[in-house]
């Protein structure tokens, strides 16, 4: 099985370069398309496989005694890992026919496949340094994808996308050097280093205070939040859904290891730092609805709604209980198929009407049925409807909040998702009104029909489906994620 973890690892950036050195496939799209698509398909299965193998590790390489690249499969390592090469999957299928005309293709099918190499090293690392280094690869390699346009727009967002990442992960890296000193190892324990009380309190709460915050950089939480709505927008719709819906996944899973599996929950609760974090959380989940109801545009309406989004697993994991964690990696699942789906329905509109913008979308409905019926589902999962995953993860998330002793957070918290969740119906179910029911005075003899064809509305629907089968099997899902918790907490 260790030899599985490391090729599951490889395998797609082996796959992107091998396609992109091929001869036959340089000259020919639909071929380089379909043989990234069956490495991805391969890669899922491998990372399933490696679910039956929880506690396998190996050591890469011994920089120093304390300092090694140790990877090592756990419940919640693999999570992320199937989720991850899923969402790639079917964002690759959509890829087949969004992209087939896109001048730079075979580029972005490059950084594409090797991006999710660095996610996938990212969630089978066993300790901090292993993670830092395939966070950064995964940064550096992201950001092709970002300017994959190639316009001054495209460019300016890579730039702010770098800076600010740059910027979050030089909090990590400051980090290792201190949680090496005061705690002997960054190796990844669940529950967290157990000499962690032998460091000095206030040192221990400042670094790792700030190793959240530049973690939290990429999953855009205030106040670091800046690049998201800026950088998600410019790139291609595969592309958008996955920075979107799996990239910022990446910052959620580095401050669950950070906090559960190296300081350790019970370094930090109670603290200022559980309080700031807190704080943080619920004012980007409510700054993130607002700006997402007042933006015209459809892709950064969408970014915006991430931003909030994310933090609501953030909050979960701020509270440090139990329930409240099991929300949040549920809500990590669910908002994953929901964004997905959702940046892909809005590519799907900008592809075959060329409108960017929500006011231009009325009668869009019957122009676009399929795509506009999987833009509904995938809307009321992120409202948090029954019996969608977003309902279930949410309301563990409030429970969850009320039940963890975190004082006024505990009604303040809860409170602020519901006005979010408001505010989100108010952005998303515009489109869907307007889109179904443009009015007695518009020209409905001009429309015509715009559906894309099966291999954009095929990975529309699968996510459609899913979002509904994540809130009907939740309880599967929960017990998964109940045995990773019952290890931290």
């Amino acid at each position: 099985m260790t030899a599985l973890m490391i090729l599951a690892i490889f395998f797609p950036a082996l796959s992107g370069v091998l396609v992109w050195c091929l001869p036959a496939a340089k000259e020919d799209r639909a071929l380089r398309a379909k043989l990234n698509c069956g490495a991805l398909a391969l890669e899922l299965v491998m990372v399933i496989a490696l679910c039956t193998a929880q506690g396998t590790e190996t050591l890469l390489l011994n920089m120093t005694p304390t300092l090694a690249l140790h990877l090592r499969v756990d419940v919640l390592g693999s999570v992320f890992a199937v989720l991850m090469s899923a969402m790639w999957l079917v964002g690759s299928v959509f890829a087949l026919e969004y992209m087939n005309h896109d001048h730079n293709e075979r580029s972005y099918q490059l950084f594409y496949m090797t991006v999710l190499s660095a996610l996938v090293g990212q969630c089978y690392s066993g300790s901090m340094i292993t993670l830092y280094v395939f966070y950064e690869l995964m940064t550096l390699l992201s950001v092709p994808m970002v300017v994959h346009e190639r316009t001054p727009q495209a460019v300016a967002a890579g730039i702010k996308y770098l800076i600010y990442s740059i910027f979050g992960a030089m909090l990590g890296l400051l980090g290792i050097f201190f949680f090496n000193h005061y705690l002997g190892s960054v190796n990844f324990v669940a529950g967290g280093a157990a000499t962690a009380a032998g460091a000095p309190q206030f040192g221990l709460l400042m670094i790792t205070f700030l190793v959240i915050m530049g973690f939290g950089t990429k999953a855009g939480m205030f106040p670091m939040h800046g690049w998201l709505p800026t950088a998600h927008p410019v790139a291609p719709a595969p592309a958008s859904a996955v920075l979107s819906g799996v990239i910022t996944k990446a910052g959620v899973l580095a401050v669950i290891r950070v906090i559960y599996f190296l300081v350790g929950a019970d370094t930090i609760r109670g603290t200022w730092v559980q309080t700031a974090f807190l704080t943080l959380t619920l004012i980007t989940v409510f700054m993130g609805s607002m700006l997402a109801y007042r933006e015209p545009l459809l892709k950064k309406r969408l970014a915006y709604s991430t931003v909030s989004q994310v933090s609501y697993v953030l909050f979960g994991l701020a509270c440090l209980h139990p329930v409240a964690f099991a929300g949040a990696i549920l809500h990590v699942i669910a908002h994953s198929l929901i964004k997905n789906g959702l940046f892909l329905c809005a590519g799907a509109i900008i592809h075959q009407t060329h409108h960017t913008y929500v006011r231009d979308l009325r009668g869009i409905g019957k122009q676009m049925p399929i795509t506009i019926w999987c833009w509904t589902i995938a809307s009321l999962g992120l409202i948090g409807i029954p019996p969608t995953g977003g309902f279930v993860s949410k309301w563990q998330l409030a429970t969850g909040a009320m039940d963890a002793g975190v004082g006024a957070f505990g009604i303040v918290g809860p409170i602020v998702l519901i006005i979010s969740a408001l505010l989100t119906a108010a952005y998303l179910l515009q489109v869907v009104i307007n889109g179904f029911f443009p009015g007695k005075d518009f020209d409905y003899a001009a429309l015509e029909n715009k559906e894309p064809g099966k291999l954009m509305t095929v990975p529309m629907i699968v996510l459609a489906v899913g979002v509904v089968l994540c809130g009907v099997l939740a309880q599967p899902l929960t017990n998964v994620i109940a045995t990773a918790a019952a290890a931290i907490l």
